[in-house]
């Protein structure tokens, strides 16, 4: 399981909600948890101006260690870096590649903790750039638990890549997951596919000792649907597959994962799909 957490930081009131996503995982596994605040680096010619913002970001973060060090469980570690460079989101996504295994937790929403108008022209651009694991709140409470997660599986091969991740998400929490065939046809061949990937992902999490609940959702947009019934259920997280342009320059974001982004008030897992094989039984599956 992964158990550093990347939480960039602006903050704002919006941001920290990363930081308290990480932290509903500390309160369940060891987490070591590193905040990031990025000065841009534009400035450097103002040293005067740098050494203030320094100064503020960190007397902010002390302030923030006050505050959530208590709330950290399982001997987890919150800690903080403040670093430069000309782009946010790429110092970001160093920090996390830094480690060998991490996880980003992020607000999609903030606003100006110094200057720098931060998590909001930023967290997309983090999804979009790194293969790691990102976790996502928008304006909606973060959970207090985890009892269920919402895994949309569509007839694309790449669908099932979120399944192990998602499955150890669902183990920490002892979440129940709700496998939901999702589809903007009735072709008999697409259905025919979703069933069987659908048979091999509820076969694989339950193998894994995971509660599994499993429904079908036919319409036109397939964010919608999902988001609706992660709001219906009362989930605590839909895990989703996102997609990454061909190069850093060349941001973007598939356009039924930002439409669930921008939609859903419980958080989302984003997991980039890549060649891989899975571990276990689903190891056949990719």
């Amino acid at each position: 399981m992964i158990k550093n957490f990347i939480v960039p930081i602006d903050f704002s009131e919006d941001s920290l909600k990363g930081l308290e996503l990480a932290l509903l995982f500390s309160r369940r596994i060891y987490s070591n948890i590193q905040m990031v605040y990025v000065q841009k680096k534009t400035a450097e010619h103002f040293p005067t101006r740098i050494r203030e913002e320094f100064n503020f970001a960190k007397d902010k973060f002390e302030k923030i260690l006050q505050t959530y060090s208590e709330k950290l469980g399982h001997n987890s570690k919150l800690k903080y870096i403040i670093k430069k460079g000309p782009k946010v989101y790429e110092e970001v996504v160093n920090q996390a590649e830094s480690y060998k295994d991490s996880i980003i937790a992020a607000s999609t929403h903030g606003a100006s903790g110094f200057e720098e108008f931060f998590i909001g022209s930023n967290a997309f651009k983090i999804i979009s750039a790194t293969t790691r694991p990102v976790i996502t709140i928008r304006k909606g409470l973060v959970p207090t638990e985890i009892t269920k997660i919402v895994l949309p599986i569509d007839s694309m091969v790449e669908t099932r890549q979120k399944v192990p991740l998602t499955c150890e998400v669902a183990q920490v929490f002892g979440a129940e997951v709700h496998v939901i065939e999702v589809s903007s046809t009735k072709s008999t061949k697409a259905i025919k596919r979703l069933n069987a990937y659908s048979k091999q992902v509820c076969g694989y999490l339950r193998g894994s000792g995971i509660n599994v609940v499993t429904d079908c959702i036919v319409g036109n947009n397939i964010a919608d649907l999902t988001v609706d019934y992660a709001h219906t259920i009362n989930a605590g997280m839909i895990s989703i597959i996102t997609e990454q342009g061909t190069s850093i320059t060349n941001l973007i974001l598939g356009n039924h994962a930002q439409q669930v982004l921008n939609k859903s008030n419980v958080p989302v897992l984003n997991i980039t799909p890549k060649e891989m094989h899975f571990k276990g039984n689903f190891s056949a599956i990719g």
